[in-house]
């Protein structure tokens, strides 16, 4: 099974980010536009790994979770992988320190189970779109003066879920498997 671990996102923002991408899906050219209650922020993609690979995880995050606070979630502007000038990814972007330590502890685990280590920083970011080709210049200011009036309210991040993801015609189907809770608190 496809595997990653991610932070879920409040309704609150869900219901922003739902009525923020009907007005960019009318408006710019044509993408593959995440759905709102897909969008996460991915602290470590695992890929595709057995059914064993779920229990093991379950023996090593949440003692690594358990050490560290809940983390202060600021979402806000807006961004393109790997850049601009050639965009292939549309995202918003934050900050939020506590989720780096976050996504290195998580990183620390999985590598213990033998998967291998990120190469990347940890970089805050909400997937919205992948970009069938690069948008000219006027489409990329454009989402990025968008994205750029969001108002996304500040979270607190409580958790870490394990998600399962199958790959759909209509896109990447999101099932939580685990929910694991920073600081020791319950997760749901």
């Amino acid at each position: 099974m496809r595997l990653f671990i991610a932070v879920p996102l409040p309704q609150n923002i869900q219901q922003v980010l739902a009525s923020g991408l009907g007005t960019l899906c009318r408006a710019l050219p044509p993408a593959h536009w995440v759905r709102p209650e897909g969008i996460h922020v991915t602290l470590k993609f695992l890929g595709e790994q057995l059914d064993t690979m779920v229990t093991a995880l379950d023996r090593e995050v949440p003692a690594a979770l358990a050490a560290l606070a809940p983390a202060t979630v600021h979402l806000a502007g807006g961004g393109f992988f790997p850049t601009p000038r050639r965009p292939r990814v549309a995202w918003v972007g934050g900050q939020a320190e506590g989720l780096v330590t976050w996504a290195s502890a998580i990183d620390a685990a999985a590598t213990s189970l033998g998967l291998a280590p990120e190469e990347r920083p940890f970089s805050l970011h909400l997937t919205l779109a992948r970009l069938e080709r690069p948008w000219p210049e006027p489409a990329v200011q454009r989402f990025l003066d968008e994205v750029a009036g969001w108002e996304l309210a500040t979270f607190v991040a409580r958790e870490a879920v394990l998600y399962r993801s199958e790959l759909k015609p209509g896109g990447a189907v999101y099932s939580a498997l685990r929910h694991w809770p920073a600081g020791g608190g319950h997760g749901a």
